[in-house]
Parts: C-alpha cells; sequence; structure tokens
C-alpha cells in the first residue's frame, strides 16, 4: 500500500501539548498513514505556497484563535477544534485534557473523508462518530473490552511518550501512577493489555506490583524499564536485573533512556 500523509496546522496549544503533537507526528512515520506538521517554507522574494494543510488543529482558548471563527475554510480542510466556543463549521471538537487517541482517530478519519469526498471510499463521515473511549473493560464480553495499559513509575516526558506510542497502537485508555496503593486498586478494578514499570523508581514496590500484574493480566505485554538494561551498566548488574526480571513473568526488559525502535516493537505486539 502507498504511503499516505496528512498535513496539519497547529495553532496554539502549550509547550507540553506541542511536544506531546510533534511526538504523535514522529511516531507517525512508521504507519502507512502518517501526520506532519504543515509549515510553509518560504525562501525571501519567493511567492508564499498555494497549498493548504488538510487539517486546523485549533487551541480554542488562543489568541488566534478568533481567527478561524472569521475566516472560511479552504476547500477540503478539516478544522478540529479543542476547548470551547467552537465555530459552526469545525468538523471534530474536543475537551481537555487532550485524549490523544481520540485525535488519533480524528485525523485518521480524516484521510477517510477524503477518500469518501474523492468517490474512492463509500462512506459517511460528514459528522463525528462516537468514540467508546469511556467503557470500563471489565463490563461485557471480552471482544468488548476497551484495550487499556497500566504505566507505573514513569516521569512526565516518558508518559507523554508512551501515551502516544499506545494510542497508535490502538490503546485509548492508559492508566499513568506512581504510587502502590493506586497500582493495586487499578489492577483490581481493571484488565489490561500492556502493562510498563519502571524497575528505577524505588518509592514504589515496583517487583511485587509486577508480578500481581503478570498473576491477573497472563495474557498482557509486560514491560519493565531501567537503566540497569542499557550498555552503561556492569555486565554483572545487567544479568542479574534480566534474571529477576524474566523470573516475575515479564515479557521484556527494555533500556531506560527510552530507545523508540526497541519500544515500538515490543508495542506492535499489542
Amino acid at each position: 500500500m502507498q504511503k499516505q500523509r496528512i498535513l496539519v496546522s497547529v495553532v496554539g496549544f502549550s509547550d507540553v501539548e506541542r511536544h506531546a503533537l510533534n511526538t504523535v507526528f514522529r511516531l507517525s512515520q512508521e504507519r502507512e498513514l502518517s501526520y506532519a506538521p504543515w509549515v510553509p517554507m518560504v525562501a525571501p522574494g519567493t511567492p508564499v505556497p498555494t497549498g493548504v494543510a488538510q487539517v486546523a488543529l485549533v487551541d480554542g482558548e488562543s489568541l488566534e484563535a478568533v481567527l478561524s471563527h472569521a475566516k472560511e475554510m479552504p476547500p477540503g480542510q478539516r478544522l478540529i477544534w479543542v476547548g470551547p466556543d467552537a465555530p459552526e463549521h469545525a468538523w471534530r471538537v474536543l475537551d481537555r485534557p487532550i485524549e490523544w487517541a481520540a485525535v488519533l482517530h480524528d485525523l485518521d478519519a480524516v484521510f477517510a473523508a477524503r477518500q469518501a469526498d474523492s468517490g474512492l471510499l463509500d462512506l459517511d463521515v460528514t459528522a463525528p462518530s462516537p468514540l467508546d473511549l469511556d467503557l470500563d473493560m471489565d463490563m461485557g464480553e471480552p471482544g468488548e473490552m476497551v484495550r487499556r495499559a497500566l504505566v507505573v513509575g514513569t516521569d512526565e516526558q516518558e508518559g507523554t511518550y508512551l501515551r502516544t506510542r499506545l494510542a497508535l497502537a490502538g490503546v485509548a485508555h492508559v492508566d499513568e501512577v506512581t504510587d502502590t496503593e493506586t497500582a493495586l486498586e487499578l489492577m483490581e478494578r481493571n484488565r489490561y493489555v500492556c502493562g510498563v514499570f519502571n524497575l528505577d523508581d524505588h518509592r514504589i514496590d515496583i517487583w511485587a506490583l509486577m508480578r500481581h500484574f503478570v498473576t491477573r493480566n497472563p495474557q498482557a505485554l509486560t514491560l519493565a524499564t531501567t537503566e540497569l538494561a542499557g550498555p552503561l551498566a556492569g555486565w554483572w548488574r545487567r544479568r542479574r536485573v534480566r534474571r529477576d526480571a524474566h523470573r516475575v513473568g515479564i515479557t521484556a526488559l527494555l533500556e531506560r533512556p527510552f530507545q523508540p525502535r526497541q519500544i515500538s516493537e515490543w508495542l506492535d505486539l499489542i
């Protein structure tokens, strides 16, 4: 299949949200359908490019958002609005905090809409379809379960990366926790397709949590991450942590800082 790309014009958003968006754009390059920021590169003395982005992703709380109310959308462009006071011509409207799985869903829908507009696909995508992001995994039959992941002990940057990468893998819900009690409560309440545990967070009883997770979710992809799995750790310490982790029953032991190719190889198995 020929690779396709959706160009996105981004208006507003905080530094943290833009970092998450950049992660979405970068990781999507591994897919058949990818996304990229629309930034016209104009050399001095040359005309402004005539092309437009297929999507305008607008922060409704930014000062620039008022222009999206006033001006008409270029033909074929879809407006995804984040926040309150969306204009009538908005194609999708999202609330904060931003669900990156919902953003990915809508960007994919833009491609389907363009296919429908061109007559290549018989599909009604003119109105938003509901996302079943609030269903509880423990309700209904296994085939109806929402795909959920548990992430334990990661920092903010790692959490943003994992949420984005898991969304690309079709995991809509990610529970991030930094204490033992909350992690145990979530494991009792939910079923998971993936768990990621930071062995370097010594504030948490991480080994006991991993054992409990594997017992409760024997079919899940269980990943442990640690600096001791990297090349800078001593041979004996690296061997010992690998031995102990696999005795617990995890699927794989991965390096910290994260290696994107290594993470992708495993999360693509979900």
